[in-house]
């Protein structure tokens, strides 16, 4: 009567054929998921302020792959953009400079002012040496000397009036007697008469006094003689340098950062090359060397980033590690003589750097968890600046001592979360919302479409070739993709977690190498898959191995009042499997309504607790429309020593409260799994196969009897995709797979008795399980009656 609820074994796993062979294609677009792939392509294209982008979607499901994939096919035919640089502020050194370049050209300019350097340096000193610049400077000096002596010559001719000789040492000038045309010397001059000395005394300070009056000018010829010479050195200087710049000037003539910061340079130079490259500046002792590597670190710009010369099109960045230094820049320091020194070449660029003019790729969670990432980040995308600064100057931490120019900032940022943290932000962060207004949303699943099929078909077939593995045969493939489609827990669909998948192809090239096989065939599919369920299987062996020495109490055969078995799934580390548990149930006479013992204890999950109070709702409806109901009911999973979550139990627990109640014995070579409603529709549970495979492997290994089997909702039955010998053991007769819309259809299956539809004066059939039913909650109601009437006489 009810071989109608029995599932064929063609309805247990998905059949298909492999789709004609296309012409493989180069990677283009997401996989089948087309609302994502819509909403990056909007973000895209929307340059207005605000229109970043959050990719939204489960780990593994190849976010971060697909969407940087995606966001290179179309930066690959955007414009590079604008290259940036550092360079020396030579008015404030504290504030670098930054200059903007045409794309591709920073490492260029930066060529070009070495060899400006290195032309500097070939110049200096030899332009001094020249004998232009000789002859001018000794013109120069000798009409200082000009002057000079000649004021000394009208101090000697008035000196020797006096029978006074002028001595010159250099610059010093001494006064000594004469006698008989012969000077003194001290020895001398003490023998002479007093008067005599006192006369040369005073002839002295005359001839000082004189000295001092023909000399009062020096000073002024003295600045006239450094004001010359200085002159000179510019001119000369000015005139070896015009050469050197012409051709700078004119290669970057249309680049106004350019041409100014060269011209700045053109004014330092003037200073740089008098203090460094003299020929009489104490720079003789400098190796050439060492002052290359002085004018390098003051003129010699420190090129952030340059497009064009790192990759054709807009730059695609991904930061796997986004600290506060990594995404908007660092300076770094030197230690000179125990002092932390720095300047503008030891500026560094971050990924928004990097990433400007192009898109940028964030994983949310790390931006959230780094100290001052995520408001240093919302502060750049509303301000349109990047600023390279210390986050920790403000707490007193490693203040830094320079503050660059700040640089315009252009670029898309791609934030991958899963759903959880864009809920979060949504709700806690009122600019996120302003900052991020195009969603992403990723998928779990890809329709079973037979395009999506072919496109993850040479998804496939092009990672085998990518990675060196062997060739994956057609039957290969097949398997994969029933692979694929039991991870999506549908037949319908494919996982969206491909990576599972391009693992598999990993470890299956592995085995067909040590096989020796020529391509990667099914049974090396099959062998890895069973490998990787063997390696994470310790804990469902072990429960299994507990059930068939009888340490957990489960029944595959015989009957039973009040106890069923319920399948359950366990979710450990990355192992998920189905392990049956024993329901049971059990009913007295009482108001106190159904207990949910895992409840009372605090191990029953809310959703699970919600299951158990439907069963009121349920018998409520279905028995008591003509007398109060009454019944006290206690019902426990047994032997469940961690928490319990999810409804999937509550057709069990129904059936199992309903033969306690009925006293009806139910089959325990059945198991089921079901949720209900409370009109006693049933809903589909999740983890169904892993649920049948569960109670399969425990009645395989006491023995198949042929009437053991599973009863799980009809509307799972496309979620079916079963292992092979859960399939080959139902088309032997060995096992059986009921699928149940309504609990009477459960009820009737176990308890092998008609559960009894109810007729239009609301009656069941006599002698059915829901007549039954409602005589024993009747009873119970007329003892609850009673005792009340029994209160109120006492």
């Amino acid at each position: 009567m009810l071989d109608h609820l029995k599932l064929p074994a063609s309805a247990l796993k998905l059949t298909l054929d492999l789709p004609h062979p296309t012409p493989p294609h180069p990677a283009s677009g997401i996989l089948g998921q087309q609302r994502a792939q819509s909403a990056l392509a909007f973000g895209i294209a929307m340059k207005a302020p605000g229109y970043n982008i959050f990719v939204m979607g489960e780990p593994g499901t190849g976010r971060l792959s697909m969407v940087s994939q995606y966001l290179g096919e179309q930066a690959e035919r955007q414009e590079s953009p604008l290259s940036y640089a550092y360079v020396e502020n030579f008015d404030n050194p504290r504030e670098p400079v930054a200059i903007e370049l045409p794309s591709g050209e920073g490492h260029n300019f930066a060529k070009d002012i070495e060899k400006l350097i290195d032309g500097v340096l070939a110049t200096f000193p030899a332009s001094f040496e020249s004998p232009s610049y000789q002859q001018k400077k000794t013109a120069i000096e000798r009409r200082f000397s000009q002057r000079y002596n000649s004021a000394i010559d009208l101090v000697d001719k008035k000196a020797r009036e006096m029978d006074v000789a002028l001595y010159r040492d250099n610059d010093a000038i001494t006064f000594l007697p004469i006698q008989n045309n012969k000077a003194l010397d001290e020895e001398q001059f003490t023998l002479l008469p007093q008067a005599e000395r006192d006369a040369f005394h005073q002839h002295t300070e005359e001839l000082e006094e004189y000295l001092s009056e023909v000399l009062l000018e020096l000073p002024q010829w003295r600045r006239a003689l450094v004001e010359e010479m200085r002159q000179l050195d510019n001119d000369t200087i000015k005139l070896a340098l015009e050469p050197l710049l012409a051709e700078l000037t004119g290669t970057y003539q249309n680049v106004d950062d350019v041409i100014t910061y060269l011209a700045e340079v053109e004014k330092n130079l003037s200073l740089t090359i008098g203090d460094l490259l003299m020929p009489s500046r104490g720079g003789e002792g400098r190796e050439f060397v060492s002052k290359r590597q002085i004018l390098i670190e003051q003129y010699l710009p420190n090129i952030l980033v340059d497009c064009k010369h790192d990759g054709v099109g807009a730059p695609v960045i991904y930061e796997p590690h986004p600290i506060y230094q990594n995404l908007f820049g660092r300076i770094e320091y030197v230690s000179d003589q125990g002092t932390l020194v720095t300047n503008y070449r030891r500026i560094c660029p971050g990924s928004l750097h990097r990433a400007n003019g192009g898109y940028l790729i964030l994983d949310a969670e790390k931006v959230l968890t780094y100290p001052f990432v995520w408001e240093g980040l919302k502060r750049a995308l509303k301000a349109g600046k990047i600023e390279i600064e210390s986050p920790y100057s403000e707490l007193g931490i490693n203040t830094i001592t320079l503050k660059p120019e700040v640089i315009p900032l252009n670029v898309k940022v791609v934030l991958v979360g899963d759903r959880d943290i864009y809920y979060l932000l949504e709700e806690l962060d009122s600019e996120f919302n302003e900052m991020f207004r195009v969603l992403a949303d990723f998928d779990d699943h890809i329709k079973r479409t037979p395009d999506n099929v072919d496109q993850f078909v040479q998804l496939l077939t092009r990672h085998a070739a990518d990675s060196g593995a062997k060739a994956l045969t057609d039957q290969a493939l097949l398997r994969l993709i029933e692979h694929s489609c039991r991870l999506a827990e549908d037949q319908g669909r494919l996982s969206a977690h491909v990576n599972q998948c391009l693992e598999i192809i990993a470890e299956a090239n592995l085995l067909a190498g040590q096989s020796g096989a020529d391509d990667i065939g099914k049974p090396e599919i099959e062998l890895a898959l069973s490998a990787r369920e063997q390696r994470n299987g310790r804990i469902a062996e072990a429960i299994l191995e507990e059930m068939l020495d009888g340490t957990i109490l489960i029944d595959t055969d015989g009957q039973a009042i009040g106890k069923v078995n319920g399948l359950t799934v366990m979710d450990i580390g990355g192992s998920s499997f189905g392990a049956p548990a024993r329901i049971t149930a059990t009913v007295h006479p009482g108001s106190r309504g159904i207990v949910d013992i895992e409840r009372e204890v605090e191990l029953g999950q809310p959703i699970h607790s919600k299951g158990v109070m439907i069963l009121t709702g349920y018998l409520g409806h279905c028995y008591a429309q003509q007398f109060p109901l009454a019944i006290s009911a206690s019902i426990a999973m047994e032997q469940s020593y961690g928490h319990i979550d999810g409804d999937s139990a509550s057709l069990a627990e129904l059936c199992c409260l309903i033969s306690a109640l009925t006293r009806t014995p139910i089959r325990q070579d059945l198991a089921m799994t079901g949720s209900i409603n409370q009109y006693g529709e049933v809903q589909a549970i999740g983890g169904v196969n892993e649920k049948i495979e569960g109670f399969f492997a425990l009645c395989q290994a006491r023995g198949l009897t042929g009437t053991q089997g599973v009863i799980i909702p009809t509307s799972n039955k496309r979620h079916l995709m079963l292992k092979q010998d859960v399939i080959d053991a139902v088309k032997k007769g060995l096992f059986e797979i009921y699928a149940v819309s309504k609990a009477d259809e459960a009820l009737s299956l176990l308890t092998g008795q008609d559960a009894g539809a109810m007729n239009e004066a609301g009656q069941y059939p006599e002698g059915s399980v829901n007549f039954k039913a409602v005589a024993r909650l009747k009873e119970i109601s007329d003892m609850a009656s009673d005792d009340d009437k029994e209160t109120e006489t006492g």
